[in-house]
């Protein structure tokens, strides 16, 4: 089970337009928390908090511990972020508490393991990473800190899809549609150069060989 990363809020005393209002003069950017079976509560967020973790991407697909004051530690996901029309900053938020049975989308980053019995590696072959992180369905109390690649035995020109992967259980990609990659062990340069010189010149031999040869009626 990964750690989840904490999301800090603050008991809002006053609701409605006024209370949110003020709570933007300051500083804060008001919200709700709901669901699971539990009473709505309207809360605060500081704004510099909340800007700093909406720069890092992904909020609406992570999963965060809340810790409020007065009130126990909940598993959320930001349903919703209400921006400023003229400015794009973030003036209300959403947040959706989780059971443990709960099922939600969210970026699982990839790791790569024996590097060192990669073939392709070992030749001089460069691991191209496409997909760094998989969107997956996971369950709320099941979320892997990550997906484990195998490349050991992986030759230059092998690609690892998802298919090739083997997930956590309960787990499954939100892509079905298509075996998409999620990495490849390609050529060095030096080599890509030589294989297209040597392309180059077998073209070059065909081309001389055509022009010399007799016409024949």
């Amino acid at each position: 089970m990964a750690e989840l990363p904490q999301f800090v809020a603050f008991p809002r005393g006053r609701t409605g337009k006024g209370g949110a209002r003020q709570a933007r003069r300051d500083g804060f950017v008001p919200g709700v928390v709901y669901g699971g079976g539990l009473d709505p509560v309207a809360i605060n967020v500081k704004f510099n908090e909340l800007f700093k973790t909406l720069k890092k991407g992904r909020f609406l697909s992570t999963l965060f511990e809340l810790k409020l004051e007065g009130h126990e530690d909940s598993r959320v996901i930001c349903r919703n972020v209400q921006r400023d029309v003229v400015k794009d900053l973030p003036i209300h938020i959403d947040l959706m508490r989780l059971n443990y049975t709960s099922r939600v989308n969210l970026f699982i980053p990839v790791t790569f393991v024996n590097e060192l019995d990669c073939t392709g590696l070992r030749r001089g072959g460069v691991l191209t990473v496409v997909r760094p992180e998989i969107e997956l369905k996971v369950t709320a109390n099941k979320i892997p800190s990550a997906i484990e690649v195998d490349i050991s035995g992986l030759d230059i020109g092998d690609v690892v899809t998802i298919s090739s992967v083997s997930l956590p259980e309960g787990t499954r990609p939100i892509i079905t549609d298509r075996d998409f990659v999620i990495a490849n062990i390609s050529a060095p340069s030096g080599l890509k150069s030589t294989e297209s010189e040597t392309a180059e010149e077998d073209e070059e031999v065909i081309e001389e060989q055509e022009s010399t040869e007799p016409e024949t009626e």
